[in-house]
């Protein structure tokens, strides 16, 4: 009876590693998972960024909500969001803008930080968007020139599963209020 204990304490050993690694494993599965939203990012968005909650726009101190397709301002001290941007801004050209990703939920209740933060940035025209990208995973977007020759899964950001765009507010062509 004896010479069984060794063997059973070995049996628990082995269970307590194969639990640990399997916990660890599952552990890693689940921070390895990664968000992409490429498919909603406007059309004049900058490329480099598979996901972004949030734009920050220097040159007019404004933001752009991605997920939520709004333009958010502040409009006489207080914010407002909206599908269009204001009249205001109708000739600002958003292709030719820089644009600070920001992903964190409303970053414009720290505006004072963000504003002085990326001054440096107001007036520079340093980068590419994602409508003149040519690499295939830009072509999700349901606006990319290109988005015919995407291989994509349906409901993963591809339309409305029609070929058209629906909801589109944001996707415009830089100039007045973002729509087609």
């Amino acid at each position: 009876m004896w010479h069984s204990f060794p063997v059973i304490k070995y049996m628990k050993t082995k269970l307590f590693f194969i639990v640990a690694f399997i916990a660890t494993c599952i552990s890693y599965h689940a921070g390895a998972q990664i968000n992409i939203n490429i498919g909603i990012q406007p059309l004049w968005g900058p490329t480099g960024y598979d996901y972004v909650e949030n734009y920050y726009l220097p040159d007019i101190d404004a933001y752009y909500d991605v997920p939520n397709r709004v333009y958010v301002y502040d409009d006489g001290g207080r914010w407002v969001t909206s599908p269009n941007v204001p009249p205001r801004y109708s000739s600002f050209n958003f292709y030719n803008a820089h644009k600070v990703v920001i992903n964190e939920p409303r970053p414009w209740l720290r505006n004072d930080q963000y504003r002085t933060q990326y001054i440096v940035y107001k007036g520079k025209h340093d980068q590419h968007a994602i409508r003149d990208a040519h690499e295939r995973k830009y072509w999700e977007n349901p606006g990319h020139p290109e988005h015919n020759k995407w291989q994509g899964k349906p409901g993963k950001g591809h339309g409305n599963g029609n070929g058209k765009n629906k909801g589109n507010s944001g996707h415009g062509n830089g100039k007045g209020n973002g729509h087609h």
